[in-house]
């Protein structure tokens, strides 16, 4: 699990995502107060990703319909990760 200060610093975290997609290919910034990084994939290609808390994934997004869904296991202890973006109306959910 999230250790209670990591909880409550991302609480105030102020992320702001920006997200381009060529094609099948995708540039993903995040501006944090934790980090800024930029990371771009190809949906359906697997890559190499650290959490800002360190964790290390590997894993692929992909389009299911209008969300993209990302694949990714825990290279620490092999679990699985999934997470879903979707564009409603101007915001992106998570």
């Amino acid at each position: 699990g999230v250790g209670i200060m990591k909880r409550k610093l991302g609480a105030h975290d102020n992320l702001k995502i920006t997200i381009q997609q060529n094609g099948d290919k995708f540039t993903v910034k995040e501006v944090s107060n934790f980090r800024n990084i930029e990371i771009e994939f190809t949906l359906g290609a697997n890559f190499e990703y650290s959490l800002a808390d360190g964790t290390e994934l590997s894993g692929a997004w992909n389009m299911e319909g209008n969300k993209l869904v990302g694949t990714f296991t825990r290279k620490d202890n092999g679990k699985v990760l999934k997470a879903y973006r979707e564009i409603v109306g101007d915001e992106l959910v998570q």
